[in-house]
């Protein structure tokens, strides 16, 4: 009987790229990228509760990539069904044109896609991670999986290094700081800490201490990976100089999740869908 190990599997660029935790921190970098897409950014601040539960919504965007990433084909098809369903009864309106246009358009959920799993694989490899030219192609092209999962016709879609660096130049011209887009930029940056302690956490004014400016070097770092012409849109700086700064910024978190993870017991090393998946297919997280 053949091992399901969903849509990618052990020997995958996927996988390889995956296991590694500074991923958390390309998730927040595509956030950045995302919101310069007028339509992409409208449809989620007029369709989404992100503001009064942040976290919630990170969990379950969490919970979702991980399924398509290490779910069995049976989870996948499941999972990648509730999202379609959803998408699909959602509109927003353009604040440039007031049109009013559909979340599940292709060229939305094309960015969408797009600005995540390129965000994941710069991150992953401006942190350290070495990947030859053919596997960076190769995580692209398996990623068409990915986008056929929300609606997208594969074909439509950059599937290698040179394509998505294609398709951000057409795209560009598109792309500007709306309103909409600007109050998710200043949410992401400064977002509500989880209050584990109740009101006396506010009280207290723990909001203001450390873990408020550790997270602001985080998004900082997010921000600082973004192209040259992404930092500008935002008001920022294309120096080559912020590059080399996020660069260090990046490999410092990476070195210091992979320290504090090797501190764990193994069973905690590994993230749980990670660990079920890899118990699938027999084999070890090396």
């Amino acid at each position: 009987m053949s091992v399901d190990v969903g849509l990618f599997g052990p020997d995958s660029v996927t996988w390889k790229l995956h296991r590694e935790p500074i991923l958390l921190l390309g998730g927040l970098r595509s956030l950045y990228l995302q919101a310069l897409h007028p339509r992409a950014v409208a449809g989620v601040a007029q369709n989404s509760g992100y503001r009064a539960d942040p976290w919630g919504r990170l969990n379950r965007t969490s919970d979702y990539v991980g399924t398509v990433i290490y779910g069995t084909t049976k989870e996948v098809e499941l999972a990648s069904s509730r999202l379609r369903r959803l998408h699909s009864r959602m509109t927003g309106t353009d604040p440039r044109t007031g049109e009013t246009f559909r979340i599940d358009e292709p060229d939305l959920l094309r960015w969408v896609h797009v600005a995540e799993v390129e965000s994941f694989l710069t991150t992953a490899t401006r942190a350290g991670l070495k990947l030859t030219p053919a596997e960076v192609d190769q995580y692209y092209t398996e990623q068409l999986k990915a986008a056929e999962l929300v609606g997208l016709d594969p074909s439509t879609v950059p599937a290698t290094a040179a394509e998505v660096a294609a398709y951000y130049e057409a795209m560009r011209p598109g792309l500007s700081l709306t309103k909409e887009g600007a109050e998710t930029a200043a949410f992401l940056t400064v977002p509500p800490v989880p209050d584990f302690f109740g009101n006396r956490a506010l009280r207290l004014g723990l909001t203001l201490g450390p873990p408020r400016w550790a997270y602001l070097g985080v998004a900082g770092t997010a921000i600082g990976l973004l192209p040259p012409w992404a930092r500008r849109l935002y008001g920022g700086l294309g120096w080559p100089t912020t590059d080399v700064t996020a660069d260090l910024s990046v490999r410092g978190m990476r070195l210091l999740l992979t320290t504090v993870l090797n501190t764990l017991p193994s069973r905690y090393r590994t993230a749980p869908m990670r660990q079920a998946a890899l118990t699938r297919a027999g084999v070890t997280d090396n």
